[in-house]
């Protein structure tokens, strides 16, 4: 009966593991949805820690799709949606590294800059924090830190997220300016 029991415990381990692939971000025992893999197993040139802050705005949501996939247009639907976000960035060692901001942009202090683009995107492991995203990044601006970048991953968010409430006709074009924390690996 041990013996089965083991095997099946094997076998659901190993299950899981078939699921996910582990982060390349030097934190032992993370686990990284294998969604947000990077293509071609590109190794992580620079990691940044984030802090800051995501901005959202109330607005009037102007279309709604039913179940059925009718549009139809819903009469006072206010919902909080996200302006920009807007960060500094750390080095590893703790020193101002650059700056993110709307596009999405990351800016590094050599002047490299690149704007992403949502690849995947997966529910924070918390729950109450914004997803953990793998972008692909166009660079606009060459540089030494960011100059040859392809891809970028969101990791280890921490808050962010919209209010769940106070938004409305009364609270129209009003911004909050929701605090988070997130490193951002850049491949």
């Amino acid at each position: 009966m041990k013996t089965a029991t083991r095997l099946v415990s094997a076998a659901l381990v190993a299950a899981s593991f078939g699921q996910l692939t582990w982060a390349r971000s030097g934190e032992p025992g993370q686990a990284l949805p294998s969604q947000l893999a990077v293509p071609g197993g590109r190794e992580a040139a620079v990691k940044f820690n984030a802090s800051g802050v995501q901005i959202y705005r109330c607005a009037l949501e102007p279309k709604v799709v039913s179940d059925y996939g009718s549009t139809f247009e819903a009469p006072d639907h206010y919902v909080w949606t996200l302006v920009a976000p807007e960060a500094t960035l750390l080095d590893e060692s703790g020193k101002v590294a650059g700056r993110h901001y709307a596009g999405p942009t990351w800016e590094a202090s050599d002047g490299s800059k690149l704007v992403g683009t949502v690849v995947a995107k997966v529910s924070a492991p918390d729950g109450a924090s914004i997803p953990w995203l793998l972008l692909s990044a166009t660079v606009v601006q060459s540089g030494d830190r960011l100059g040859k970048v392809a891809f970028v991953q969101r990791l280890h968010t921490n808050g962010g997220l919209a209010p769940t409430n106070g938004c409305s006709r009364e609270a129209a074009s009003t911004e909050v300016r929701v605090p988070y924390t997130a490193d951002y690996y850049f491949y």
